[in-house]
């Protein structure tokens, strides 16, 4: 039977590779893919990868082929990303406590949760979480987002995120509990050393001056990210997992399962392998 795998990508800007080497894993398997997005806007590619030749400061290197950034401006071109499913229209939004009928609505809220996971993400095999930038804002703490990886967890199905995509996993976690789903767990993720001093941009069909071309001139930059990832995922997983980010390797891809992850831009296309190895071969542990 034909696997179905989640893409979910933010609206505020993805990063091409981390978009492409997975898809196109996917696709080489046949697998049915549908694209998800925070509202079901069409996600827009950060403009840096898709420029060949591009000089990542950290790395001192090119980061952007012209392969890759040629694959990453057909995709966009075509209208493969022009309606993606909106988490939004698909799951809930949790209560307020302020709520004068709070217990009524957080029963009601769990009525749909578990809904939804029996009748519909029981009908998929896996979910991939794109980095890029965006992630830091609509995707990070995105409860309707964690909802579904909660569901993904309670199904025992894998779940795929890259680079700052991970913090999703980081901030996962049953409400009533409050405990990161990667407690315990081996994880990689953009480390402290690659992390931009100055140059993180963000770019989408928002725009300050009601246009739809972007942030009045299509880009911003908010200088270095908002949180340094790997002191997240170190806290995250806590004394009995780790936080392994490779530095010195060229790729860094783990898997503890249900989770697989995916360092940066450079680990994209093994993620993708590594993915199929989990859906076909069953592969639970890699790379620790």
């Amino acid at each position: 039977m034909t696997k179905n795998v989640l893409f979910i990508i933010s609206e505020w800007g993805y990063w091409g590779e981390e978009l492409i080497g997975p898809l196109e894993a996917c696709d080489a398997a046949g697998y049915n893919i549908t694209f998800v997005t925070p509202n079901g806007k069409k996600p827009t590619p950060l403009s840096v990868s898709c420029a060949p030749g591009y000089i990542d400061p950290p790395l001192g290197r090119g980061v952007t082929s012209e392969e890759m950034g040629a694959k990453t401006t057909r995709v966009h071109e075509s209208d493969r990303l022009d309606s993606p499913k909106s988490l939004a229209d698909w799951f809930p939004l949790r209560a307020y406590p302020s709520s004068p009928t709070y217990l009524r609505d957080m029963e009601a809220y769990y009525q749909k949760i578990d809904k939804i996971i029996a009748e519909e993400l029981v009908n998929y095999d896996a979910m991939v979480i794109v980095g890029g930038s965006g992630a830091l804002i609509d995707l990070a703490n995105n409860s309707r987002l964690h909802e579904l990886i909660l569901g993904f967890v309670k199904l025992n199905k894998p779940i795929a995120a890259e680079c700052y995509g991970v913090t999703c996993l980081a901030f996962a976690r049953d409400f009533r509990e409050k405990k990161s789903l990667i407690w315990g767990k081996h994880v990689t993720g953009h480390p402290i050393d690659y992390d931009y001093l100055d140059g993180t941009g963000f770019e989408g069909p928002h725009a300050i001056d009601g246009s739809k071309k972007g942030f009045g001139d299509g880009y911003i930059n908010f200088g270095p990210p908002f949180y340094p990832l790997e002191f997240i995922l170190r806290d995250a997983v806590g004394p009995d997992g780790a936080f392994i980010g490779n530095v010195g390797h060229q790729t860094s891809v783990l898997v503890d399962y249900p989770f697989i992850t995916s360092r940066s831009t450079a680990s994209s296309v093994e993620c993708g392998r590594i993915l199929v190895e989990v859906l076909e071969k069953g592969l639970t542990r890699y790379g620790w």
